[in-house]
């Protein structure tokens, strides 16, 4: 298992695939790659014989046929699968982000064309092999270039714990535009807000001022007045997440829902 922080500041565990589950997939990609190759070199074969066409569009085409197997099979079923070629699925193994987040295409258009280097400069996978066993992730490559991990996706993942706000800011913080708040910044704040505890009182009000001030500047608004910093990053945290996961539950979450919220003096 390892531990991934989603850009919405959520810390997810997933399962990592390892080098014998991955050859297994592989090994069942390559010979449907195989087929597709076969049959894309047979189509343009019977085109090109029709039209009388010379040596050069014969040698244009094989070198077509094999890029399209070898590169755009997997691209195209990891970007409109979301992480999943045949072989893949097959074994119930996913191509996640570093973050747990799904992959889109320019993460498989570099793990494709990194896989050229991966396995077939030498043409033994060597180069994978000895990259994955140095990696404590299982990281191949293309994995390390594309910012991507493969993990086991059979049966339902748990749904990760997610922060809860205090109640009288959660109207202030649905009305926020949160698209200006960068990942690196709220994971900032969820280490602060799971920190907080462990914190002294000093630290907690200097850190946590630094936080509203630079989280605000990025929302483009003023910090609510009369609220202590803890109350302000929980509650932006809380609808960040909210968004993200609109159908979780979030029960004491985050080892930080029920931080001793009390609403402030008046």
């Amino acid at each position: 298992m390892a531990l991934f922080t989603t850009g919405e500041a959520v810390a997810v565990e997933l399962p990592l695939a390892r080098i014998p589950t991955r050859a297994a997939a592989f090994v069942l990609d390559l010979v449907i790659q195989a087929i597709v190759a076969l049959v894309l070199l047979f189509v343009i074969e019977m085109t090109l014989a029709s039209m009388d066409a010379d040596s050069a569009w014969r040698d244009a085409a094989v070198l077509v046929a094999v890029v399209t197997a070898l590169i755009g099979y997997p691209v195209l079923w990891e970007t409109f699968s979301r992480g999943r070629s045949v072989g893949k699925l097959a074994f119930g193994l996913r191509v996640v982000r570093a973050d747990g987040g799904p992959v889109y295409f320019k993460h498989a258009v570099t793990r494709g064309l990194a896989g050229i280097v991966d396995f077939w400069i030498l043409g033994t996978g060597l180069i994978a092999i000895v990259v994955s066993l140095c990696s404590p992730t299982g990281r191949r490559v293309g994995d390390a270039l594309a910012g991507t991990v493969v993990v086991h996706d059979r049966g339902r993942l748990p749904w990760p714990a997610l922060a809860a706000p205090p109640p009288w800011l959660a109207g202030w913080a649905r009305q926020l535009d949160l698209s200006g708040v960068s990942d690196e910044q709220a994971s900032a704040v969820r280490g602060y807000l799971l920190r907080f505890r462990t914190l002294t009182p000093a630290v907690q009000d200097q850190l946590g001022r630094t936080l509203v001030i630079t989280v605000c500047t990025q929302l483009n608004v003023p910090p609510p007045n009369g609220y202590p910093p803890v109350h302000i990053l929980g509650a932006v945290l809380a609808e960040r997440q909210r968004r993200a996961f609109p159908s979780q539950r979030r029960p004491n979450a985050e080892g930080h829902s029920d931080n001793g919220y009390r609403r402030p003096a008046a």
